[in-house]
C-alpha cells in the first residue's frame, strides 16, 4: 500500500492553487523599495529605495484575537485581513514608522483555497489603504490541529524612520491629548463581547440591537487604519507621541507613550460612546472601569501634541476623513485621572 501527503490530509496542489489565486492581490499592494515578492526562499526589501537614507527599523506582530470566531461561525472572512494589518500597521505608526512590508500566516486544518483566498486578500486591501507591501507569507495545512472549518491568523509588519524622528519624544505638561474615533469594536475584547451575545441570548445571524444588518455583520467592522492621517501629522512635526488603543482601552495604552513623571486627564463627556458600545455597557452591565479597560470605547488612536499646534493638527485629521474629540490634556502625575461619565 502507498500512502500519500494528501492521503494524510495536506494538499500542496491546493496550496500552489492558493498562491496562484493570491498573486494578482498582492502585486497590487507593491510600492518603492520591493525587491522581490511571493514566490522565493524569502522576500527582499530595500529601505532607501523607499526614501530612507539613514533608517531604522521597526517590527510589529500581532492577531485578531476571538474576532475571528465571530468571522468563521459568520462566514464573513472577506473583512479580518484587514483587521490583520490595521492591528500592526498602527501600532507601527505609533513608534513614527512607515509601514513598509507586510508577511501573514494563515493555519489551518483543511485548506479551502476559496476561504483562504478571500482572508488574504482582505490582507492585502489593508496593506493597499496603509502603504504597505504584502511581500510573503506561510499558509500551514496541518490536520488534526484544527477543528473542521477552523483557521488561524498572524500578522508580521516591518516599517522604518529616519533615524532620531522616533516616537514618543518631547511630551510635555499641558500637550493636548487628540482622540481619532474608531468604527466600532476594532479587534480588542471579543472574549467579552461574545460572552455578553450570549447572555443576551442572541446569535450572530440575528438582528444587530445597535445597527443594521445581523449582530454579526455588525460586529465583523474592521479596524479602522489610521496610518495615512497619522504619518502625516507627524511630518508636520506637531506630535510628541501616538498610542493605539487596543487591548488595555485607554487606561493601559495612553500611559504608555508618557514619560514617568506625568499622566493624562481625560474628560469622558468629550464624547458619546457609540452605539455597540452603549449596548455592550446597558446587555453586559459593564461598568466604566471595565469599559475603558477592555475596549476602546469609541477611541481607536490618541495623539498627543503641543498646545499651540492642537488646532492645526486637528484641521489636518479632518481633512484626511477622521473625526477627532479633544479628550484632554497631559499633566502630572501618573496613569489617566478621568473626569465626568461615559454616557
Amino acid at each position: 500500500m502507498s500512502i500519500s501527503y494528501r492521503d494524510a490530509g495536506v494538499d500542496i496542489d491546493a496550496g500552489n492553487a492558493l498562491v496562484d489565486r493570491i498573486g494578482p492581490a498582492a502585486a497590487a499592494t507593491k510600492r518603492p523599495g520591493v525587491m522581490a515578492g511571493l514566490g522565493g526562499f524569502g522576500a527582499l526589501f530595500d529601505p532607501r529605495a523607499a526614501g530612507y537614507d539613514d533608517p531604522v527599523l521597526v517590527a510589529a506582530t500581532d492577531g485578531v484575537g476571538t474576532k475571528l470566531r465571530i468571522a468563521i461561525d459568520t462566514g464573513i472572512v472577506d473583512r479580518v485581513g484587514i483587521d490583520l494589518v490595521a492591528m500592526c500597521v498602527n501600532d507601527l505608526v505609533c513608534q513614527g514608522a512607515e509601514p513598509l512590508f507586510f508577511l501573514d500566516y494563515f493555519a489551518t486544518g483543511k485548506l479551502s483555497v476559496d476561504e483562504a483566498a478571500r482572508v488574504i486578500e482582505g490582507i492585502a486591501e489593508g496593506c493597499r489603504l496603509s502603504g504597505c507591501a504584502l511581500i510573503g507569507g506561510e499558509t500551514a495545512e496541518m490536520p488534526g490541529m484544527y477543528a473542521a472549518g477552523d483557521f488561524d491568523l498572524a500578522g508580521f509588519a516591518v516599517g522604518a524612520m529616519q533615524r532620531g524622528t522616533e516616537l514618543p519624544r518631547g511630551v510635555a505638561d499641558g500637550d493636548v491629548l487628540l482622540g481619532l474615533r474608531s468604527d466600532g469594536v476594532h479587534s480588542n475584547g471579543f472574549s467579552l463581547v461574545r460572552k455578553v451575545a450570549e447572555a443576551a441570548g442572541l446569535g450572530w445571524n440575528d438582528a444587530s440591537p445597535f445597527g443594521e444588518g445581523t449582530l454579526g455583520e455588525a460586529l465583523l467592522t474592521p479596524t479602522r487604519l489610521y496610518v495615512r492621517p497619522v504619518l502625516q501629522a507627524i511630518r508636520a512635526g506637531c506630535v510628541h507621541a501616538a498610542a493605539h488603543i487596543t487591548g488595555g482601552g485607554l487606561t493601559e495604552n495612553l500611559p504608555r507613550v508618557l514619560p514617568e513623571g506625568l499622566g493624562a486627564q481625560v474628560d469622558l463627556d468629550a464624547w458619546t460612546l457609540p452605539p455597540a458600545f452603549a449596548w455592550l455597557a446597558e446587555a453586559g452591565g459593564i461598568t466604566q472601569t471595565e469599559m475603558l479597560k477592555t475596549f476602546n470605547s469609541g477611541i481607536g488612536m490618541v495623539l498627543v501634541v503641543a498646545a499651540d499646534a492642537a488646532e492645526v493638527v486637528e484641521t489636518l485629521l479632518v481633512e484626511q476623513g477622521e473625526s477627532v474629540v479633544r479628550l484632554g490634556h497631559v499633566a502630572p502625575g501618573e496613569g489617566v485621572d478621568y473626569r465626568g461619565q461615559l454616557r
